[in-house]
């Protein structure tokens, strides 16, 4: 038997039933819970996402109890969201669960038909074109009339529009970069790359200076942009490296905080400047003390 067998055992399957009840029960017009029976999927949209973030964090923070935790809480908008369809007679967790299986199944031909796929990069690839299929396929169900058969003139942009609709705005960023340089639409060179982002900011600062906000914003998503295309030049993840700034500020400005009794009213731009490089130097002997620590243990 396998070792991934007890994934789905007995117990498994009978924690997912009794949280589908609880669920079930919260949502109960008669005793349940106020909140919960007020919930729609509108309402729920920030709690989808604060928990897949929090998902994404706890896997940053590489902490399994965490980890877990949160995903549990994942899991738990998937029921709900579930729970208000099915009372509404529309889609339940049966035809989700089904509806995966069966996307699953005919997007791996390689590990369930007689397809082949020699590396992930073929994997990528078969996973792409059967989508296209199916998107295509869809397309032709909705019975569009004559003139929407013809073969759009912007395959790749309509394919993008729809995949990052659902997405936060830098993972969108850099799914549309990724997929416009494969498609030929990229910079000989990372020194095109930088020109792009002097030239971002040189027009955000114009925009700044015109007092248009409207103008500024647009330039400011200008520069945020090519700088997640330096992030793709450089194969790292812009969304990880602004999580790990927010949490070298918190830590940062925490001491600082402390430092100053917890107020910060009333102390100088320079007072406060000195109190965040002092914190800096702390944190970067702390780490250097901890590094020398676990080298002489090993």
């Amino acid at each position: 038997m396998s070792k991934r067998a007890f994934l789905i055992s007995d117990s498994c399957l009978n924690a997912l039933a009794e949280l589908i009840a609880v669920v079930a029960r919260l949502r109960d017009p008669e005793g349940g819970c106020p909140w919960d029976l007020e919930q729609t999927h509108a309402s729920l949209v920030p709690y989808v996402l604060e928990e897949a973030h929090e998902v994404a964090d706890a896997i940053r923070h590489g902490d399994d109890r965490h980890l877990a935790e949160e995903l549990g809480d994942l899991l738990l908008q998937v029921v709900l969201h579930a729970q208000i369809a099915a009372e509404e007679q529309r889609f339940d967790l049966e035809s989700i669960t089904r509806g995966i299986n069966a996307k699953l199944i005919r997007r791996h031909p390689h590990v369930f038909a007689d397809g082949e796929a020699a590396d992930s990069a073929a994997v990528k690839a078969s996973w792409e074109a059967i989508k296209a299929e199916e998107q295509a396929e869809k397309a032709r169900q909705c019975g569009a009339d004559s003139s929407s058969t013809t073969p759009s003139a912007s395959p790749l942009s309509d394919r993008l529009a729809s995949k990052v609709r659902g997405q936060p705005a830098l993972a969108g960023a850099m799914t549309i970069s990724k997929k416009a340089a494969a498609a030929g639409f990229e910079w000989d060179s990372m020194a095109g790359v930088w020109e792009k982002v002097h030239e971002e900011l040189d027009e955000l600062k114009e925009a700044v200076a015109s007092g248009d906000k409207a103008h500024a914003q647009e330039e400011l998503g200008d520069v945020l942009f090519t700088l997640v295309n330096v992030a793709r030049w450089c194969g790292i993840d812009p969304e990880a490296g602004l999580a790990g700034t927010n949490r070298r500020f918190l830590d940062r400005f925490s001491r600082v905080e402390a430092a100053l009794g917890g107020d910060l009213q009333g102390s100088s731009i320079r007072e406060l400047e000195g109190l965040w490089q002092q914190a800096k130097a702390q944190i970067r002997a702390e780490g250097a003390g901890a590094a020398e620590t676990q080298s002489s243990g090993s």
